[in-house]
């Protein structure tokens, strides 16, 4: 019920999106009455879909909020590779302004480094190769250090307390975490085999959870919801599948148990099978993690949705716009424990089909 009564709110909220960009549209289509300066009509102007396209995606510099001309933001290192500029350009992506100028013959356009000329346009002779530390990669790699640092720490309390004494701190809130992912996780879907992958389930579990809950905080960036990231996880996940079957598994694939007109057709679909599996957990996460963003971001762009119509509107809206955005903040602070446990739990009950026939040997005996 739960889910459907969200569903149901985002269908809601995209709907009135939709009337709303297209309302502003048609507004920013009106020819400009005699005497309107058309410096104030583009200063008029507002983008709903490029400001959240801009906050979903991945960029040079963590930016928090803008004064006028002046952005609060901390630039990233940038790291280019051109073979026709003398190779490696190290510097920092505040060189360039936030896009405003041209620094070491190299300009961010909507967030690509291209080389340019003289002139200032863009030279489509240089090859640029990006190697930058993107504000993903900056926060992946906060968030691995952040995971290391916590798990290290309870582990050398086990190592000095042992098992007899109570946990206390952090150690209290992250053992019946590893409890629940042990019980309801490794053992129902890989049955004694449970503890040979529980390192590999638990990693997966927390590494997901903090990228999550790191990503709710403002001005951070979105890790979960780049198809990169998830891509990179799901093909480890894939591999670890694929590691684990045995001859049960790919007798079951290449000669299933079915008549022998049915098998030219179960056969293509259960080796299919094998690729969709870790391409679900890819989008899965991918999607639940970018809808969320998403979502909170449209219910603030409503506030300047409104207020470009009319300033009463945009006051008067903006404490409805602000309730509604600390409801789907708590929602996803939800979703990000429940997304965890969801590719946790399928990377798992994968590698227990892979497993196929084990159980039953095991069993049996």
């Amino acid at each position: 019920m739960a889910s459907k009564s969200v569903k149901s709110l985002l269908i809601a909220v995209f709907s009135i999106l939709s009337l709303l960009f297209s309302t502003v549209s048609f507004a920013n289509e009106t020819p400009e009455k005699e005497g309107e300066v058309a410096g104030h009509h583009e200063e008029s102007a507002f983008d709903p879909a490029k400001l959240i396209m801009e906050h979903i995606m991945d960029a040079h510099e963590f930016h928090f909020f803008s004064l006028g001309e002046t952005h609060i933001s901390i630039p990233l290192p940038v790291i280019l590779y051109a073979p026709e500029r003398g190779g490696i350009s190290v510097f920092s992506y505040g060189n360039f302004h936030h896009g405003h100028e041209v620094y070491n013959g190299f300009k961010s356009e909507e967030g690509k480094i291209v080389a340019v000329n003289e002139a200032g346009e863009v030279d489509e002779t240089v090859k640029v190769y990006d190697f930058s530390l993107t504000r993903n990669v900056v926060q992946m790699f906060l968030a691995l250090t952040l995971l290391v640092v916590l798990m290290i720490g309870v582990a050398n309390k086990y190592k000095k307390n042992g098992a007899k004494v109570a946990p206390s701190g952090f150690q209290n809130a992250v053992e019946p975490v590893i409890t629940f992912v042990r019980d309801e996780v490794g053992k129902p879907n890989l049955g004694h085999a449970y503890e040979k992958y529980m390192p590999y389930l638990l990693t997966v579990f927390f590494f997901i959870l903090i990228n999550n809950l790191v990503g709710l905080i403002p001005g951070s960036a979105n890790v979960t919801g780049n198809i990169a990231f998830t891509l990179v996880l799901g093909v480890i996940s894939f591999f670890v599948i694929l590691f684990s079957t045995n001859r049960h598994f790919w007798a079951h694939i290449f000669n299933p148990p079915v008549p022998g007109f049915v098998k030219p057709i179960l056969v293509p679909v259960e080796f299919l099978g094998i690729f969709t599996k870790p391409f679900a957990l890819i989008v899965r996460l991918f999607a639940n993690m970018v809808a969320g963003h998403i979502v909170i971001t449209c219910f603030v762009m409503l506030i300047f949705i409104f207020g470009a119509m009319s300033k009463v509107a945009g006051w008067g809206f903006a404490p409805v716009s602000l309730v509604f955005t600390i409801f789907i903040y708590f929602i996803e602070i939800l979703v990000a424990f429940i997304q965890a446990f969801i590719f946790t739990n399928l990377t798992a009950v994968f590698i227990g089909q892979s497993m196929e026939g084990a159980h039953h040997d095991e069993a049996h005996h």
